[in-house]
């Protein structure tokens, strides 16, 4: 009689054991997600704000013309900074890199602040060549010429009190310019995608 009473308290205290367990791990498990949520941090977002290439118009094309533009690099983060490393800008008509330029020194974005990267590509570096030349000429034409802006850089987050590792980043602005060469209004303040890789 007294092992069966006795067996039946070691059911019970197992049963009571393991519902307490799965309870404290259930717990802990939410602590975790909510802390790797709001810790977790979030890639920059750009806008393509500005994107104007004055000689546009020329028979020559792009080569004795520059191309200025302004993005804003807005870091999302409530509690992160960011670090940039040197970052570059591109430019490409389609598939072909028409102009490069280094943009900005390393830097820090602190959280919840909002940097604009200006650049400016200029002189023989612009030109559209071989078969992709008939095709610039046709949309330069037709009223829209669609360029892809690409800004890379690595960067790496400021979590609290320790740094995460690097990351490197491109960002892709696609912009339409219209006969005279500067942005047009479906497209101005338009946002970029940034991507790691």
């Amino acid at each position: 009689m007294a092992a069966v009473q006795l067996e039946k308290y070691c059911q019970g205290f197992t049963k009571l054991l393991t519902i307490f367990l799965s309870i404290l791990l259930l717990l802990l498990g939410t602590i975790l997600l909510i802390l790797w949520l709001s810790l977790r941090p979030h890639r920059p977002t750009f806008h393509i704000i500005d994107f104007t290439v004055p000689g546009f118009a020329q028979p020559s094309g792009l080569n004795d013309s520059r191309i200025t533009f302004n993005v804003t690099a807005r870091n999302t983060n409530k509690h992160n900074g960011i670090y940039y490393d040197s970052v570059a800008g591109l430019v490409f008509y389609k598939d072909q890199q028409i102009g490069w330029t280094p943009l900005m020194e390393p830097f820090l974005q602190g959280p919840k602040t909002t940097t604009m990267l200006y650049g400016k590509f200029c002189g023989v570096k612009l030109t559209v060549t071989g078969k992709r030349w008939p095709e610039f000429i046709n949309a330069r034409k037709q009223g829209k010429v669609v360029f892809r802006l690409q800004i890379t850089s690595v960067i790496k987050y400021k979590i609290r009190a320790w740094d995460a590792k690097h990351h490197k980043m491109h960002v892709n602005c696609d912009v339409g310019v219209g006969p005279k060469g500067s942005i047009l209004p479906a497209w101005k303040n338009k946002k970029c995608h940034a991507h790691f890789g």
